[in-house]
C-alpha cells in the first residue's frame, strides 16, 4: 500500500512521468528516481511519497481505456515529466493522460497549477527534468502547455556532436553545460521542497496566483498567421493590464528601508522664469543625499513626472518604490531665500518632519547641506566622515557663477528633450559665462563637457580626437575638485569609447565611490561588463543596481537593456519579463514586438520573426525590419525592397547608420544590382576597419570583426574572412544570437561547411554554454531560478 501525501486528499507527493523508451535500455529514469528518493530523505524531515510506474504504458498510444486509478495517482503535489525527444509526442500515453491530465486537474484544485513561494516568486507545480536538447517544434509544444518557457532542471551531457542524458559517471569538466549529476539531483530536491513548503504555507494571496491563466505567445506546429496575430494581441493586452502583478525580480529584502525620492520643488512666488532656482535647490539636496551609501535615492529624472502631482503621496511612494518623500517650496527675493521642506513617510504614518529655512542667499550651500543631513538623521542613515565632508563642501565661492550654472543646467535639460540648436547655444554660453566669473568652478566645466557630449557624440564617433574636449574639461574639473563624481563618469565614458576598458571601469568605480546612487555610472558599467568584458554576472549586478534607483522614461530603456542582456545569456523568460515591464511603462507595442523578434530568432523561429515584423509594420508604418530576416529565408525581393527604403531614409540623415551596409549590399546583389552592392560592401569595410583602428564600441563588442568577416566571405576573400573570424573568436563569451547568425548567415555560405569555420562555431557554442551556466548559478544564488 503506497504511503499517502503530506497534504490530506492527495495520493502522492510526487508523480514521475516518462516514456518507456527513455528507461528501456540503460534504466536512466529508474536510477534517477532512486537517487532522488535518497536526496529527498536528507532534504525533508518527513518522508516523501513518490509514484513511479516501472511500465509507463507506452503501448497505449491510441486507446482511451485508461486505468481509472491513474486519475487518483495524478492527484499529487509535484508532477515531474522527464522531458526527452520522445516525450514530446501528442499521441503518447504519457503526454495525453499524464502530462496534460495533470495540468487540467491541478489547474482546478485549491492550490492551482502555480504556487507562490515564500520569497514572493511564483513556481509551477510541474517541474520538468530535461534529458535532451529539444527541437524547436518540441520545445514550443511543451511551452504551449506550460504557458511559458521550460523552467526545469537539465540533466544533459554535451560535447561537440554529443547530446545525451547526464549520468553520475560523466565528468562535468568535459560537459559543455558544466553540470554534475549529484548537484542536479540536489537542485531537483530543493525545488520540490520549495513548492511543497509553499503549498503547506498556503495563504489567501495564493488563491489569486492559482486563478491566473497563462496563455502561450505562439501556437506551435501551426502556420496560421491569423492565429498567431490574435495570440500576439492577447499577450499585449494581458501585459499592459497585468505586469504590475508579476513578482518583482531582484528586490532584496528590506529594500524600502532608508529609501527616498526628492520631488520637484515648487516656486513660492509667481515668477515662472525663476523656477530654475527651485530646481537647483532640489538637485543639490538630491545629490547630497546620493552621496550617502546607507541611503537609496531615486534619480533626478525619476521624479520629474511628479512636478505637478495629481496622486497621493502613498501612490507616488508605491510607484517610486521608496519609503520616504521629500516635498519642498523655494523662493529667492533679493539677497534672501526661503525654503520650506517636509519629509513624508509613504503609507499611513504621513508627515515625519518639516522645517522652514529663512536665510540669506549667501547661506544657500549650508542650507542644502543642513537639510540633507537632517533628512539622513530622520531616516537613521549612517553618514561617514568622508560623506559628511562631501556634503558640506561648497561647489563655488561665487554665487553669481553658481546661479548662472544652475540656469545652464535647465537649458541643457531642455536641449536634451528638444534638440533645439538655439537652446544649445544658450546652454554653452551660460556655462562659459559661469567659468569666466569663477575659473575654479569645477561643476561648470563638467556641465560644459556634458553639453558638448550631448551635442557631438555621434558626429565625432569616427573622428581621431573623439570628444577630446570633454575629456580635457573633466580633467580641469578634477584639478579644482578631485571628488567630483560626474567628472570621473565623463572620463569613464571617454575611455570606453576609445577602447580603453580598464581605464573606463576604474573611472566609473571612482564615480560610484563618491556617489553610490549614480544611475548612469551603474548603467554604463553594466553595459561594458556584459557587452565588452563578457562578465554577465557582474554586469547584471550593476544593471540591477541601476534599476533600484530609476523610474520614468529612462527605466523603460534600462528594462529593455536588461531584457537583451538576458537574451544574450540565454534566459528568455527573464528577457520577456523585462520587455513586458518596458511595455507596461511606455505602451510602445511596436518596440515590444521588436524585442520579441530577438527572442524568437534566438530559438531560430524565423517564421515567427516574419510574423512579428508584419505585426510591427501594421502598428508602425515607418518600421523597417532588418533585411537579413528576409535573406535568411531566401526572400530576396522582399529584402531588396526594405534595403532600398532604408537607403532612402539614411540619405536624409547621413551615412553613419549604414554601418550594417553589407546587409544592404547583399540585398542589392541578389536582385542583380552588382555595382551598388559593391559600393555598400566597400562602405562596410571602411567603417569596420575604422572602428577597429579607433577602438570604437562596435569593435570592442566584436560586431565590426564579425561584419568584416561576413563581408569578405561573401566577396570570396577567405584569407581576410578568417583573419577577422579569428579576431572575433577571441571573446570570452558569445551571446546566443551569435550562434544563430553563424549557423544561418547567408554571407558565410561559401565557407560554413569548412572544418575551420565549424571549429569556430563550436568554440562560440562552448563559451556561450559556460557563461550561461555561470549566470544560471548566480540566478540560483539570488533565489531567481
Amino acid at each position: 500500500t503506497p504511503m499517502s501525501s503530506l497534504i490530506p486528499g492527495y495520493e502522492y507527493d510526487i508523480f514521475i512521468s516518462y516514456r518507456q523508451k527513455d528507461n528501456k535500455h540503460d534504466g536512466w529514469v529508474t536510477e534517477f528516481v532512486n537517487n532522488l528518493k535518497g536526496e529527498l530523505e536528507s532534504t525533508f524531515k518527513e518522508e516523501i511519497s513518490v509514484y513511479f510506474d516501472i511500465n509507463p504504458h507506452d503501448g497505449l498510444l491510441e486507446t482511451h481505456d485508461v486505468d481509472a486509478s491513474l486519475k487518483n495517482k495524478l492527484k499529487c503535489l509535484v508532477f515531474i515529466p522527464i522531458i526527452s525527444r520522445t516525450y514530446c509526442d501528442p499521441k503518447s500515453f504519457a503526454w495525453e493522460y499524464e502530462f496534460k491530465s495533470f495540468i487540467e486537474q491541478a489547474s482546478k484544485d485549491q492550490y492551482g497549477l502555480k504556487v507562490k513561494l515564500p520569497g514572493g516568486n511564483v513556481a509551477n507545480r510541474i517541474l520538468p527534468v530535461q534529458i535532451h536538447d529539444l527541437e524547436n517544434d518540441d520545445r514550443k509544444l511543451v511551452e504551449n502547455e506550460l504557458g511559458g518557457y521550460i523552467r526545469g532542471i537539465e540533466f544533459i551531457y554535451k560535447e561537440p556532436g554529443v547530446n545525451k542524458p547526464l549520468t553520475k559517471d560523466d565528468d562535468e569538466k568535459k560537459n559543455l553545460n558544466n553540470t554534475k549529476y549529484k548537484i542536479q539531483i540536489n537542485k531537483v530536491a530543493n525545488a520540490i521542497k520549495e513548492v511543497i513548503t509553499a503549498i503547506q504555507q498556503h495563504t489567501p494571496e495564493q488563491e489569486e496566483v492559482a486563478k491566473e491563466v497563462f496563455k502561450p505567445e505562439f501556437v506551435p506546429r501551426k502556420n496560421h498567421k491569423t492565429i498567431i496575430i490574435v495570440a500576439l494581441l492577447i499577450v499585449l493586452t494581458s501585459i499592459i493590464l497585468g505586469f504590475i502583478f508579476v513578482p518583482k525580480l531582484f528586490k532584496p529584502s528590506g529594500q524600502l528601508e532608508k529609501s527616498i525620492a526628492v520631488l520637484p520643488f515648487a516656486l513660492l512666488s509667481d515668477e515662472p522664469d525663476k523656477q530654475y532656482l527651485a530646481d537647483g535647490m532640489m538637485d543639490a539636496i538630491t545629490l547630497h543625499l546620493s552621496k550617502i551609501k546607507d541611503l537609496r535615492v531615486m534619480s533626478r529624472t525619476s521624479v520629474e513626472q511628479y512636478r505637478h502631482p495629481t496622486k497621493t503621496t502613498t501612490a507616488i511612494g508605491r510607484e517610486l518604490d521608496v519609503e520616504y518623500l521629500l516635498e519642498g517650496s523655494f523662493q529667492k527675493f533679493g539677497d534672501s531665500v526661503r525654503l520650506i521642506v517636509q519629509l513624508i513617510k509613504t503609507g499611513k504614518e504621513g508627515h515625519v518632519w518639516a522645517n522652514n529655512y529663512d536665510r540669506s542667499w549667501k547661506s544657500v550651500f549650508s542650507v542644502q547641506s543642513e537639510v540633507a543631513q537632517a533628512i539622513a538623521r530622520e531616516l537613521q542613515a549612517v553618514i561617514t566622515p568622508e560623506e559628511k565632508e562631501l556634503i558640506e563642501k561648497a561647489p563655488t565661492t561665487n554665487l553669481t557663477a553658481y546661479e548662472i550654472y544652475i540656469k545652464a543646467n535647465e537649458y541643457l535639460k531642455e536641449y536634451e528633450k528638444t534638440r533645439n540648436l538655439d537652446t544649445y547655444q544658450n546652454t554653452i554660453s551660460l556655462y562659459r559665462t559661469s567659468i569666466t566669473i569663477d575659473s575654479s568652478f569645477a561643476k561648470a566645466y563638467t556641465g560644459l563637457a556634458k553639453a558638448y557630449w550631448s551635442r557631438y557624440y555621434w558626429e565625432s564617433y569616427f573622428q581621431e580626437n573623439f570628444m577630446d574636449s570633454c575629456f580635457a574639461l573633466a580633467e580641469i574639473a578634477l584639478r579644482f575638485d578631485n571628488q567630483l563624481d560626474e567628472a570621473y563618469y565623463l572620463k569613464g565614458e571617454y575611455y570606453y569609447n576609445n577602447g580603453k576598458i580598464e581605464e573606463a571601469l576604474d573611472n566609473l568605480d571612482e564615480a560610484l565611490k563618491i556617489n553610490p546612487n549614480y544611475y548612469s555610472a551603474y548603467y554604463t558599467k553594466g553595459y561594458i561588463l556584459t557587452r565588452v568584458r563578457n562578465d554577465y554576472v557582474k554586469g547584471l549586478e550593476n544593471f540591477h543596481k541601476a534599476l533600484n534607483i530609476i523610474q520614468g522614461s529612462e527605466r523603460s530603456s534600462l528594462l529593455r537593456a536588461l531584457g537583451y542582456t538576458y537574451i544574450y545569456a540565454g534566459f528568455y523568460d527573464k528577457a520577456k519579463y523585462y520587455f513586458q515591464g518596458a511595455l507596461s511603462m511606455n505602451g510602445d507595442s511596436a518596440n515590444y514586438f521588436n524585442n520579441l523578434v530577438f527572442v524568437e530568432s534566438s530559438f531560430e523561429n524565423f517564421e515567427n520573426v516574419q510574423l512579428l515584423n508584419e505585426k510591427i509594420s501594421e502598428i508602425d508604418s515607418t518600421y523597417l525590419p532588418a533585411t537579413e530576416w528576409f535573406s535568411f529565408r531566401g526572400q530576396h525581393q522582399e529584402a531588396y525592397t526594405v534595403a532600398k527604403k532604408r537607403v532612402e531614409r539614411y540619405r536624409k540623415s547621413g551615412e553613419l547608420l549604414l554601418i550594417n551596409s553589407h546587409r544592404i549590399g547583399y540585398a542589392y546583389w541578389k536582385v542583380g544590382k552588382y555595382k551598388e552592392a559593391r559600393d555598400y560592401f566597400n562602405q562596410q569595410i571602411k567603417y569596420g576597419t575604422e572602428s577597429i583602428r579607433l577602438s570604437r564600441d562596435i569593435a570592442s563588442t566584436k560586431n565590426a570583426q564579425y561584419n568584416l568577416a561576413a563581408t569578405y566571405a561573401f566577396l570570396g576573400d577567405k584569407t581576410m574572412a578568417y583573419k577577422y573570424l579569428d579576431e572575433f573568436n577571441t571573446m570570452n563569451f558569445y551571446p546566443k544570437w551569435w550562434i544563430v547568425y553563424l549557423k544561418y548567415d547567408v554571407l558565410f555560405d561559401s565557407i560554413r561547411n569548412e572544418e575551420r569555420f565549424q571549429k569556430i562555431l563550436q568554440n562560440v557554442e562552448a563559451k556561450y554554454q559556460a557563461e550561461h551556466e555561470r549566470v544560471r548559478k548566480w540566478l540560483e544564488e539570488q533565489g531567481e531560478l
